[in-house]
């Protein structure tokens, strides 16, 4: 899949701000510092598309990206910072449920989890989350250029574990930075297109 054009198409808190159900969508999820919106401006070939905050937890927002005028990548709020209160984070979660629930055109949702860590409860039940709307499968691996070669197999196997994934379930390493493993996950991608 070659990206040629990506743009910000809505930007939401609630599903009357959503855009049209014209397009597919696939969501990205995951902690906030993880590097969301790095992953979105690496594999949309954007340098600053997504903005890339100094504070987690600063996106409150689902924001909506057309690419090729084919598809969509809905970014969903960052999760699990803790000096964010708990009645804001309490609304992210519900904000996020409820695009999952309720997003007829949604047709996979990616897991980010930084590589250097096991994944945290609220990545896991926010896997479990998509695993109940059947949105699961696919889990990107960021930052994957801080840890060695070794440390690399050991911790995608220690997230699967976690996270309880299947045998045909997908972790992809990725790393924003160095620019690795985004043409796998638009290989991957473009499948579930043609697949949805």
């Amino acid at each position: 899949m070659i990206i040629k054009k990506a743009e910000l198409s809505a930007v939401a808190v609630n599903g009357k701000q959503y855009p049209d159900l014209s397009m597919k969508e696939i969501a990205i999820a995951g902690r906030s510092n993880v590097g969301k919106s790095s992953l979105i401006n690496l594999l949309l070939n954007r340098k600053s598309l997504a903005r890339v905050s100094g504070s987690p937890g600063k996106t409150r927002t689902i924001n909506f990206y057309d690419v090729n005028d084919e598809f969509r990548i809905v970014d969903l709020p960052g999760y699990g910072y803790a000096k964010v209160s708990k009645s804001i984070s309490g609304s992210w979660g519900d904000m996020i449920e409820g695009y999952l629930a309720n997003r007829p055109n949604l047709i996979k949702a990616i897991q980010l989890v930084d590589v250097r860590h096991s994944p945290t409860a609220q990545d896991i039940q926010m896997y479990e989350w998509m695993r109940h709307y059947g949105l699961d499968g696919l889990v990107v691996a960021t930052k994957a250029d801080k840890v060695s070669k070794s440390e690399l197999s050991r911790n995608i196997g220690m997230i699967r574990k976690v996270l309880g994934l299947s045998e045909g379930d997908i972790v992809i390493p990725v790393s924003a930075l160095k620019r690795t493993g985004h043409e796998e996950l638009l290989t991957v991608l473009d499948a579930i297109l043609k697949e949805g």
